[in-house]
């Protein structure tokens, strides 16, 4: 974290989110172990005490430590805040599930952060919106109209973009996504189980996950022809622009367009 801190002042921020990402994808495959325990101490910069053996920590002393670890962490957003001291105050009933909760709630607040200091830096030259991991965490958690709103907004800025960031599908990252993106990152591997290993077949641009977002937000709440008929527009404009070699923005796009001529 040091030397990260050398390099540039966002890369830490970066890096302990995709840190609580992947110990949320461990615990959640895994539960929650001494190792876990250890890279959260690490990451949050706390210190705990080691145990003689790596046994599974199924306690609620063990879980109730951790969540105490995100608590410290510098959060920005007071309603996550407020989220773990609640959890804190009923230790007795925290669980794995809610743990990984606060670390995924924790992710996307440092995303938000890394993405407001990307634009800030970078914004001259690519066009960044800051809100995309706030919209993917708000669809995942059935808040549409919050979702709609947000990627409307991205929708609208990206549109015309030449360059824009990605959001990468490994594991720890899909974890905030649902399952038809899931199912499409599957689909790659099956066809061609080598593409993992070449970035563009990883990566979903900005632009397309919104206008994904935005389309099943609109599906979900029975948005009228009319609206779901300008997101079609929307859609087409970047499957004219979408280079043959981005593979998911092109299943993406192709899956979203069907969906709203089936519904139309």
């Amino acid at each position: 974290m040091t030397e990260l801190t050398k390099t540039d002042t966002c890369l830490p921020i970066y890096f302990t989110a995709v840190a609580f990402l992947h110990v949320a994808y461990k615990i959640s495959r895994t539960g929650f172990t001494d190792e876990l325990m250890d890279v959260l101490a690490t990451i949050t910069g706390q210190s705990v005490s080691r145990r003689r053996h790596p046994s599974q920590c199924s306690s609620e002393l063990a879980l109730t430590k951790a969540a105490k670890l995100m608590k410290d962490v510098a959060i920005s957003s007071r309603s996550t805040m407020q989220l773990i001291e609640i959890e804190l105050s009923k230790a007795t009933d925290l669980n794995t599930l809610e743990l990984v909760e606060l670390l995924q709630r924790s992710a996307v607040e440092h995303l938000t952060t890394y993405r407001q200091l990307e634009a800030r830096d970078f914004g001259s030259v690519v066009t960044i919106v800051t809100m995309d991991f706030e919209a993917m965490y708000a669809y995942k958690h059935g808040d549409y109209q919050r979702c709609l709103q947000l990627s409307t907004q991205n929708v609208r800025t990206l549109l015309c973009a030449v360059d824009m960031p990605d959001i990468s599908t490994y594991p720890e990252i899909i974890q905030l996504l649902d399952d038809d993106i899931v199912s499409l990152t599957a689909l790659t591997l099956i066809v061609n189980p080598e593409c993992r290993r070449h970035s563009l077949s990883v990566l979903i641009t900005q632009l397309a996950l919104s206008l994904y977002l935005m389309t099943q937000c609109q599906l979900k709440l029975r948005h009228s022809v009319m609206s779901l008929t300008q997101t079609l527009d929307y859609i087409k404009l970047a499957q004219r622009r979408c280079p043959a070699e981005c593979t998911l923005d092109y299943l993406i796009l192709k899956m979203i367009r069907a969906l709203i001529v089936i519904v139309s």
